[in-house]
């Protein structure tokens, strides 16, 4: 017999299928993991396939060393799933089979943690009888193991280790190794208590099942119980024998998440997520793969959990950008997902209060299967959104960060007991120009995108086309020198809090807050519990958090997002602007929401303030329509980096060459073929230089496939390339 291996080595020269022998009485399982020679020493592999003979001589075949895992760690379905994302994201073959498995098993650095377990020995009544009465702690430790065994060290702190040496020393009982699971947020048993679904949600979980469609979106305003239809969903999905994937854009969210599950499906339920422990993510994930849990919660990566007959996945916030993965291995989670249930005969809901345009125009061409709930469980209607002008705040003298009309409700809210929450957008890395008169910001004249700040070359720049225009010093508008630059962050806006409310619990939630495992936990679980009036915080404050007094939100410079050079500038700072405001007056409280920014009479804000997404989308994906953007093409973005700057340049330049081969033939294909430095030209010493293309929705596979060859045959030593669809963003 015949393996075939894919040696666990990232390096595209070994980037194929190798033959092996497996040797007599060996057995072994496509799915496997391995330990074969390589070259000159033994290396871990991956088993793919079983075949009957090879088309390499027998002679110059090496045995399969030994089979790492008594168990298989890839079931069949995943190798499929392998072989579609080779082919959807240009991904080497050790790129995807590391997603599959915990990083930890290469190398055995992680394993099962076993314990000793004490249990009487079957037919052991005489040796019972034979201990005198006098041995009151044997007699009870009997006794207790009579209604079942225990770990040593629980039996041991109860009894005395003593005790329970002298029951196995009688051969009355006997140690054996057992296997124990490290549970994550073990102490998280209770969760909201189960309710009645609406007619709403009862109709929306119908529509999921009753629909030919494999994809359905479900578009419901924050409050309107969208958790509670997954729940459903579930439970129903569970009762047909398959299991089911629940995935969240944050891992903050992950925690509640798991604890309201639990409440439901108790230990049917697993977490995945790169934030737990080592040996936490290894026994989750065995979990899975046995068969104990049918449920697996967690971020991104868990759309990769190796359950076996998945019929249902749920992307909850479908429209977060955190989906899609911006480093090796890049992916889109949606992609993967449809893939997944697409093989089962499965069910994918994409979830969100704001969903993407992508999302919504697949719905309204009838490819998604659309679900509307409009309404709150509470019945109460959305928090206000008051649009206050910074423009007019300077004119009257105040460059503080905070309006007027902010600190005012502050100072209301904060006094009336109730808790507020403060938002900073501070997506992306690059800075923009504005007029802090006018709110004038400059545009790219090809893409009608902000255009970024480049410091080191004092210029501005398209991140989509390349073009470069000087730095304005004045505007061109209103003719004032007032040009604003730079961000604020967390820190200032914390310390200026503290300055005005002296005395005041202050929380803080952002990445530099967050580094620790609990963190997100910690800080949330505070808030939750009043031990903070204020929070400020970035994304991860927008999104499925749910605290009952917070009355006022307010969103401190909302324009840092609007102006993001990037075509989805627009709907991020919509679905941002909707979903930080719906925090508000969720329980019994009125809300309000104050929105800060220089460009008050934007589209974008008139429809944010009035909750209207329909018209929010009418205006954008007509916006996209006349300008060529997803979803009226698909953008495709090739990366070069290497240490040694000549070569990433010199393969750059060989892909380019032949992509313009291949556009002078299909010119209608192409509407933007550019190559370029990278918006961030250096990272940790490897130079980075780009391909950025436009082509047509039609040809997107083709242009691809051509890309994939000029690749293959272009590939060089040291320069590492990636390639992917619609970038989330350009650096």
């Amino acid at each position: 017999m015949i393996a075939r291996v894919i040696v666990d080595i990232r390096n595209g020269d070994v980037d194929k299928i190798f033959d092996y022998i497996v040797p007599d009485g060996m057995d072994l399982h496509a799915g496997d993991r391995v330990l074969v020679p390589f070259g000159k020493r033994d290396t871990e592999g991956y088993c793919i396939a079983i075949s009957d003979d090879s088309q390499v001589a027998a002679s110059r075949l090496k045995p399969v060393k030994t089979r790492l895992d008594p168990f298989t760690c890839v079931n069949p379905d995943m190798l499929a799933l392998m072989d579609f994302m080779r082919r959807k994201f240009y991904l080497r073959y050790a790129d995807c089979l590391r997603l599959f498995v915990p990083p930890q098993m290469r190398g055995g650095k992680v394993g099962e943690l076993k314990r000793l377990y004490v249990e009487l020995v079957p037919g052991s009544d005489e040796r019972i009888a034979d201990i005198p009465a006098r041995a009151k702690r044997r007699l009870e430790l009997v006794a207790r193991l009579k209604r079942g065994g225990d770990y040593l060290s629980v039996l041991a702190e109860e009894f005395g280790a003593a005790t329970v040496n002298a029951l196995v020393d009688a051969g009355i009982a006997v140690k054996t190794e057992r296997a124990v699971y490290r549970k994550p947020y073990a102490e998280m048993q209770e969760g909201a208590k189960r309710v009645t679904p609406t007619d709403d949600q009862k109709r929306a979980v119908e529509s999921i099942f009753a629909t030919d469609k494999t994809v359905s979106l479900l578009f419901g305003v924050t409050g309107s119980g969208k958790t509670e239809v997954y729940m459903e969903a579930i439970e129903r999905t569970l009762a047909e024998g398959k299991k089911a994937i629940m995935l969240v854009p944050e891992i903050s969210l992950t925690p509640q998440t798991l604890r309201n599950f639990r409440a439901r499906f108790g230990e049917k339920v697993a977490l995945m997520h790169s934030g737990l422990g080592v040996g936490e993510r290894y026994d989750e994930w065995k979990r899975a793969l046995t068969g104990e849990a049918d449920i697996v919660i967690g971020a991104r990566s868990a759309v990769f959990a190796p359950l076996d007959n998945v019929g249902l996945i749920v992307l909850d916030e479908e429209h977060d950008g955190s989906y899609v993965s911006e480093s090796n291995p890049r992916y889109d989670t949606a992609e993967v997902a449809e893939f997944r249930v697409r093989q089962t005969g499965g069910k994918l809901v994409l979830g969100s209060a704001t969903p993407s345009i992508d999302s919504f125009e697949a719905a309204q061409e009838g490819r998604y299967n659309l679900i509307v709930m409009d309404r709150r469980i509470s019945g109460r209607g959305m928090p206000p959104i008051e649009i206050v002008d910074m423009s007019k705040e300077l004119l009257a003298g105040n460059a503080d960060i905070f309006s007027r009309r902010l600190m005012q409700e502050m100072d209301g809210a904060l006094s009336r007991g109730e808790q507020v929450m403060l938002f900073l957008n501070r997506r992306g890395h690059s800075s923009f120009a504005m007029c802090r008169n006018c709110g004038y910001v400059p545009k790219c004249e090809n893409c009608d995108v902000a255009l970024s700040y480049h410091s080191v070359e004092k210029a501005l720049v398209c991140h989509y086309c390349g073009a470069r225009y000087k730095m304005i010093t004045r505007c061109p508008k209103c003719g004032s020198d007032n040009i604003k630059m730079g961000k604020i962050g967390t820190q200032r806006v914390v310390s200026e809090l503290q300055k005005m409310h002296p005395g005041t619990k202050i929380l803080r939630l952002d990445a530099e807050s967050t580094t620790t495992k609990d963190a997100y936990l910690d800080i949330l679980g505070a808030f939750k519990a009043r031990e903070a009036q204020i929070l400020v915080g970035t994304q991860m404050i927008a999104k499925g958090h749910d605290f009952p007094d917070v009355t006022l939100v307010g969103i401190l410079d909302a324009d840092l997002g609007l102006y993001h050079s990037d075509f989805r500038s627009a709907e991020r700072t919509f679905q941002l602007v909707t979903q930080v405001a719906g925090r508000a007056g969720r329980a019994d409280k009125e809300g309000k929401v104050l929105l800060q920014t220089f460009s008050p009479s934007h589209y974008v804000y008139r429809f944010a303030s009035h909750y209207d997404y329909p018209g929010f989308f009418a205006k954008e994906n007509n916006t996209r329509k006349v300008t060529g953007f997803p979803p009226y093409s698909t953008i495709v973005r090739v990366l070069f980096s290497s240490e040694i700057e000549e070569k990433a340049i010199a393969c750059t330049k060989s892909v380019y060459l032949g992509l313009k081969a291949y556009a002078a033939e299909h010119r209608d294909d192409f509407f933007v073929l550019r190559a370029m430095v990278a918006p961030v030209a250096k990272i940790e010493r490897h130079y980075r230089y780009q391909i950025v293309m436009r082509v047509t929705k039609q040809s997107e596979d083709a242009v691809f496939g051509c890309i994939h060859k000029l690749l293959d045959e272009y590939r060089t030593r040291g320069v590492s390339v990636f390639a992917q669809l619609d970038p989330q963003n350009m650096m």
